[in-house]
């Protein structure tokens, strides 16, 4: 693999896993803007709740994509080039 085709990858990854990133703040306006949208208003016990369910419900997301079982039981294959026994 060439040198610049690989350091074009290195970059094209590093750009990709940032634009999936959010800071805390972004996260939370959009978990407000999210809850004003259903209609809560802000400053209420409703509108807290809805921020904490969306919380809660992220959070369940995590713990179910780190516990996948498909992810993690998966064989590993090492295919070996060029060698012969």
């Amino acid at each position: 693999m060439s040198k610049p085709l690989i350091r074009f990858a290195a970059l094209a990854t590093t750009a990709l896993f940032l634009a999936g990133c959010q800071t805390a703040a972004e996260v939370r306006a959009n978990d407000e803007n999210k809850c004003r949208a259903y209609g809560f208003r802000p400053n209420t016990d409703a509108f807290a709740e809805c921020l904490q369910r969306i919380d809660l419900d992220r959070r369940a997301d995590f713990r179910a994509a780190r516990m996948d079982p498909f992810l993690w039981n998966q064989p590993t294959v090492i295919y070996v080039h060029g060698r012969r026994h």
